[in-house]
């Protein structure tokens, strides 16, 4: 095969992985962020409060809540309701209140479609944002860690996270927004361009992280935060933002340093790995869009605008997997190049960055397809899955290279497959583009005993360090256990230090810690486990030589 036909059917591969990552995150990978209820934000004034839980915002005063660990405040507005004709709008200033307003509950979670486990939310009204504060502080101005979450671009909020135990073990402040999910935030289409987006469709909720960013920097100062001294960090979709936002022209000066977790961000043209879902080429997101427009009875270009805002939430919020899924659009507007394209030729942001993944990241994939399907991986679908994915030739190398008798079942050695070739070796030769240009450390969460949710039935193979394992190392998780054991614990309160650490200086590596040095430009990785915190060979490790021989 040569290079054009290669890449020519490279789209396809995209969209059959795609549908492998999007069924799982709708079926139940959304569990790793547990469910909370809605709750109303409105601007009510309420009774006289301790001075030390209302705070001054540019809009308004909040009242939060004082815990044992730190200061909490939730459903902050940060941009207006993108409501009515501002749906598929750039976001425009939340309005002004008098008094004081309750911040002691989560805002309305962004419009998503029902999971097996995360119920649906049907409001639009959405972008509203939580801050964490240290309980007590010996310093007048503490770094700001903003943290934007996952599930891959159609489910979760920031609220699901509680950073009350990070803020304050870490001396930092944590700021965690909604923004727009699905198709109200990723919908590309021509009628929806200019006009009441500033810029090309495709990206609002990108766009709601960007007006989120620019909340910090003009009221971090007010809860104790440093707006000069801002990191964005983020898992799986989150962390596919916090690549855009390297690469994003309004992005710039909003953060000094970053933090991608267990993200792709490798486009269609990364070697060795598969192209993934997101981000994608505007050509393909708009004909995704003009298909979704006309499957819901919209589409006549020149009246398409009106008539999807006229369009029930309930009735769009299902189509926000279709098609290629919902994630970044490239191509002019918000994000004019790929970060994929920008890491390769240094044309991004050349911050302090940090960045990972776990070690066994699609066994959460396969157990939540199994489980949403009632169908165990057999050898004969293992086999079946491989052929999909790849050319003839290929998958009977990869199959000979993972045999079903190497592993617990046939769904583990499809989970290790996908990860080795989607995950491990990509995210190596990323690590490898970054570091050419600025300070790179990088990590492998490899708690191989990391708790497994007890609302998702654990698979027939051992779950090993799964995608989204390491959240509940970092925050306290309502459908995770999080750390059980003395290990596990001690591993906890590791990883809340170099993730503060480097908050604070753009370095994990802290006196007491085990040292974290730069990647080097080898193979060699900090390796994040219960039993040891030491180095791992990335290449050795998920067989990325043999990847690189692949030509799918």
């Amino acid at each position: 095969m040569d290079h054009q036909d290669r890449h020519s059917r490279r789209p396809g591969v995209a969209r059959r992985l795609g549908v492998l990552l999007t069924a799982a995150l709708l079926t139940g990978s959304a569990a790793a962020c547990g469910g909370a209820a809605q709750a109303g934000t409105d601007g009510r004034s309420t009774p006289e409060t301790p001075a030390d839980t209302v705070v001054s915002t540019d809009a308004g005063a909040v009242r939060g809540t004082l815990t044992t660990d730190a200061r909490l405040f939730q459903g902050i507005p940060y941009a207006a309701p993108p409501v009515g004709r501002l749906r598929w709008a750039s976001p425009r200033p939340a309005a002004s209140w008098s008094g004081i307003r309750d911040a002691t509950k989560p805002g309305n979670r962004c419009a998503q479609a029902e999971g097996l486990i995360d119920p649906a939310s049907s409001t639009e009204d959405c972008l509203y944002l939580n801050v964490t504060t240290p309980h007590d502080s010996t310093a007048h101005i503490l770094p700001v860690m903003v943290w934007i979450h996952g599930n891959g671009f159609i489910s979760g909020a920031g609220s699901l996270y509680d950073a009350q135990q990070l803020a304050n073990s870490g001396q930092v402040v944590v700021v965690s927004p909604n923004y727009r999910l699905g198709i109200f935030g990723f919908l590309a289409h021509p009628a929806l361009d200019h006009g009441a987006a500033r810029h090309l469709s495709g990206n609002f909720g990108l766009e709601d992280q960007q007006a989120a960013l620019r909340w910090v920097q003009r009221n971090a100062a007010a809860f104790g935060g440093d707006p000069g001294n801002v990191t964005i960090f983020g898992e799986s979709a989150g962390g596919t933002s916090v690549c855009s936002h390297l690469v994003a022209p309004g992005s710039a000066g909003l953060f000094e340093k970053a933090i991608v977790q267990s993200a792709e961000c490798t486009g269609q043209n990364w070697s060795p790995g598969p192209p993934t879902w997101f981000p994608r080429p505007r050509s393909e997101r708009e004909h995704n869009g003009l298909d979704i427009a006309a499957e819901v009875g919209c589409s006549n270009r020149a009246t398409a605008a009106a008539c999807l805002r006229a369009k029930p939430t309930d009735e769009l919020a299902k189509y926000s997997d279709v098609g290629i899924g919902s994630g970044p659009t490239v191509g002019g507007g918000v994000l004019p190049l790929s970060p994929d394209r920008a890491f390769a030729t240094g044309q991004f942001r050349h911050v302090p960055i940090m960045q990972g993944t776990t070690r066994d990241e699609h066994r959460l994939f396969t157990a939540a397809i199994e489980t949403a399907t009632g169908q165990v991986t057999t050898p004969a679908g293992y086999r079946e899955q491989i052929h999909t994915l790849f050319d003839r030739s290929d998958a009977e190398r990869i199959l000979a290279r993972y045999p079903v008798a190497r592993f617990h079942s046939a769904g583990e050695a499809l989970a290790t497959v996908v990860t080795d070739w989607a995950w491990g070796c990509p995210v190596l030769a990323r690590d490898r583009a970054l570091a050419a240009h600025t300070p790179l450390y990088s990590y492998e969460f490899a708690d191989e005993t990391a708790p497994w949710f007890s609302t998702l039935p654990k698979p027939n193979f051992p779950t090993g360090a799964f995608h989204g394992a390491e959240l509940q190392y970092l925050f306290n998780d309502k459908q995770l256990p999080g750390p059980t054991t003395p290990a596990q614990k001690q591993l906890s309160a590791t990883m809340m230090r170099y993730w503060t650490q480097f908050a604070h200086t753009g370095n994990p590596d802290s006196p007491g810690q085990p040292q974290w040095q730069p990647f080097q430009n080898k193979n060699h990785v900090q390796s994040l486990a219960a039993s040891k915190t030491t180095t791992t060979d990335l290449a050795q490790e998920h067989q990325c030589a043999f990847w690189a021989s692949i030509r799918s």
